[in-house]
């Protein structure tokens, strides 16, 4: 237990109930071990998800009690199989979980999570969630490995898609979001599934973004950036947890136990169960600390794994070292506990089948109207130049580029079931827009994704000649992100810039929509461009809500959960970095050091230090105005500070739409800490609200502050506050917020 935790409650409730834990003594008591490492071993049925294994035998590890779990399984018909053999068939009867990589959809696609943390709309994506848990448990998938909430600095590594960026706050209230959507109100419900919160830890912070790689980091910034996250899933109930493939400053999160026994379960009280991620265990081998498929499963198991997906170790080898004596049966008999805890709180063995003559899916209108409005929340109005957007009535309209079109691209990575025939393009909703105008739309791809042809400029360009105003569908293709998608340029791909300055080139205003599964480097787009949109992935109504938006049916009001760098070379840029000894002045950040600024300071040669488009940042079609912030006290007693888990402060400002019509704005409210013992940020987010003001309208706004928003870590790890200390707010629609006022610790 580390200095100055309090002992944990456990993370779960649903999993310590003293009926449920005699249910599982009963049943642990009577199994062999052969059966209980079964429990533990976890198979994959098909290859939606990773190589294939070549196995046939899944019908008779399932008789047999030697399987616990499977993923990849999907349909009632076909989970209902392998469960009857499981609970009709095996000794024991224990039913088997099923899991699936339900990311941002099961089959009803919502925009990647990235996008979704762009609406800064925790309870929108909570509904999201517990559709995609619906949906899932309707065919007896009742684990969803979901969410990864690995905070992520470097756009290089493709997995930023499936996360909610660079910010803790932002990430942990997500967190929170998706565990309440998955596992409703209680993992007994029949549209309910179990969480598992991803990747433990810090999996966001590969080396040079390049997926599975190395991550070294101080304990400070572990528990202050990365770590946030995690545990708030942890604390709203997460039933299961997977751990990381990475190592964490040398030890491989699959083996470490500092992660998984100390910080997870001693201090956090997580009484679920860790299965690893696909081959981890075994891939201890290549991180050089395991000589052998032995090894490899006893540290895994012994640091805190209780469930190996895919190694296919723990069921040949963990009987073997616990008759040698090599592995304690108790450490066994924990991990099964924690499995076991999990089905008996799904409710598996009252209710282990699905109805199998459930009506076949439909994209059902509200089904298509929630992930409609999910896109528009996500969609982030990025320029609006001369006020090009929205459009007017009447306007001749050229749609030019290779996602136009694209109805798996608008799907993204890690769609689970979704069919791209559910999903409405950006072309169908124009045309469904402008039928009845002869003329009103011109359609020409121009050019591919990753194509250097351009025989088919020509057309393109001919197509915005003869419109008043050109679309520009551009970006990366749904294979470009996820998993094993890191990239050394983030630039759009190709020759789509080339493509898009031949259409700037016809003096017709360029709105481009940038489609991708990260920020890429748009400073050279944008120099050609009237407006400017990121659209991420958005899911199956990615063409409606694109044209609510873009014609003002919507006003845009999602803000960016991540920093977009002007060049490669910035990254890893993020607002919440610590400052330096030598920072740069503000003239010094608006032009490079050849043009006359300050040499010795923490600057480029050739670039600004700021970003193209900082977080938080996002227009709207109108404007708004704030109030300095007034703490509600301006100095408070670090003593009563550092007792008091609730509320200490209350931050309010005044919100005014200054335009001339309805709109809404994500109020952001930022913290610094100075005169602390660690540096701390220049800016950390600590509160935000979603506001919709009629214009003119203004409202009182109040933003509590606790021991949680207002501590941090000191030298030692532990989370304080000192007396001595100043802390500055800011209040604003970006973390370049400017209204300010400060309170003091005494």
């Amino acid at each position: 237990m580390r200095r100055g935790v309090r002992s944990p409650a456990p993370s779960n409730e649903q999993l310590a109930g003293s009926a449920l834990q005699r249910r599982v003594e009963a049943l642990l008591e009577r199994m062999t071990l052969e059966e209980k490492v079964g429990q533990l071993a976890q198979y994959s049925v098909g290859t939606p998800t990773g190589p294939g294994t070549g196995r046939s035998d899944y019908e008779t590890l399932v008789r047999t009690g030697a399987a616990g779990s499977m993923l990849n399984v999907v349909g009632a018909q076909e989970t209902n199989r392998y469960q009857r053999i499981a609970v009709e068939q095996s000794r024991l009867k224990i039913p088997l979980l099923f899991g699936f990589d339900v990311i941002h959809g099961y089959r009803t696609t919502m925009p990647i999570p990235l996008g979704m943390a762009a609406s800064f709309d925790p309870a929108l994506v909570e509904q999201a969630m517990h559709l995609a848990a619906t949906e899932a448990a309707a065919e007896g998938i009742r684990w969803a490995f979901s969410p990864m909430v690995d905070i992520a600095r470097d756009p290089r590594w493709g997995r930023v898609a499936e996360g909610s960026g660079e910010d803790p706050f932002l990430g942990a209230a997500m967190a929170r979001a998706y565990v309440r959507g998955y596992q409703g109100p209680s993992l007994s419900e029949s549209t309910s599934v179990a969480a598992s919160v991803k990747h433990f830890a810090a999996y966001g912070a590969a080396e040079a973004g390049r997926d599975y790689n190395t991550v070294d980091m101080s304990e400070v910034s572990l528990r202050q950036v990365y770590l946030p996250p995690y545990q708030a899933a942890i604390e709203a109930g997460s039933a299961t947890l997977m751990s990381a493939f990475n190592t964490l400053n040398g030890v491989p999160a699959t083996a470490n136990a500092h992660l998984l026994t100390a910080i997870l379960r001693e201090e956090w009280g997580f009484n679920g169960f860790v299965v690893s991620d696909w081959t981890a265990v075994a891939e201890l081998k290549n991180h050089g600390i395991a000589l052998d498929g032995p090894s490899a499963a006893l540290k895994a198991l012994s640091a805190g794994v209780d469930m190996d997906m895919e190694s296919h170790l723990y069921a040949p080898e963990l009987p073997r070292l616990v008759r040698e004596g090599k592995l304690p049966m108790a450490v066994v008999d924990e991990a099964v506990r924690r499995v076991l805890r999990v089905k008996f709180a799904l409710g598996l063995f009252e209710n282990p089948y699905v109805d199998e003559k459930a009506a076949a899916y439909v994209a059902t209108p509200e089904k298509r109207e929630l992930a409609r409005r999910m896109a528009e929340e996500s969609i982030v109005l990025l320029e609006n130049k001369g006020g090009v957007l929205p459009l007017a009535p009447g306007r001749k309209v050229a749609l030019v580029g290779p996602l136009a079109d694209a109805p798996v691209d608008m799907l993204g990575t890690w769609n689970g079931k979704g069919d791209p025939r559910d999903a409405v393009t950006l072309r169908a909703a124009l045309e469904h827009r402008l039928r009845g105008t002869p003329g009103a739309l011109r359609h020409a791809r121009g050019t591919d994704v990753l194509s250097a042809d351009s025989s088919g400029f020509a057309e393109a360009v001919a197509a915005a000649r003869a419109s008043d105003v050109v679309i520009a569908a551009l970006g990366e293709d749904t294979n470009m992100s996820g998993e094993a998608a890191s990239r050394t340029r983030i630039d759009l791909p190709g020759n789509q810039l080339q493509l898009l300055e031949a259409l700037a080139a016809t003096g017709k205003p360029v709105v481009l929509i940038v489609f991708s599964g990260r920020p890429l480097a748009l400073t050279d787009a944008q120099r050609h461009v009237a407006a400017l949109v990121q659209a991420w992935q958005p899911g199956i109504e990615a063409g409606p809500a694109l044209v609510n938006l873009l014609w003002g049916d919507v006003d845009f009001s999602a803000r960016l959960p991540i920093t977009f760098p002007r060049s490669l070379g910035q990254v890893p840029l993020y607002y919440n970095h610590l400052n330096t000894g030598r920072p740069a002045s503000q003239t010094d950040l608006t032009r490079p050091a050849s043009n006359g600024a300050e040499k010795y300071v923490s600057r480029y040669l050739d670039e600004r230090n700021t970003p193209l488009y900082p977080f938080g940042h996002g227009l709207s079609y109108t404007t708004f105005d704030f109030s300095p912030p007034q703490p509600s006290a301006p100095s408070l007693q670090a003593r009563a500070v550092r007792g008091q888990r609730g509320e200490v402060l209350r931050v309010k400002t005044r919100v005014r739409n200054t335009g001339t019509r309805p709109g809404t704005v994500v109020a952001q409210l930022y913290l610094r800490v100075l005169g602390a013992s660690t540096a701390q940020p220049v800016r950390q987010l600590v509160g935000f609200q979603r506001v919709t003001l009629a214009a003119g309208e203004s409202r009182e706004l109040e933003f509590p502050l606790g021991f949680q928003e207002l501590s941090f870590f000191d030298a030692r790890a532990t989370r304080t506050v000192e007396p001595g200390t100043r802390y500055d707010l800011w209040v604003g629609d970006s973390s370049e917020a400017t209204q300010h006022a400060s309170f003091t610790l005494e």
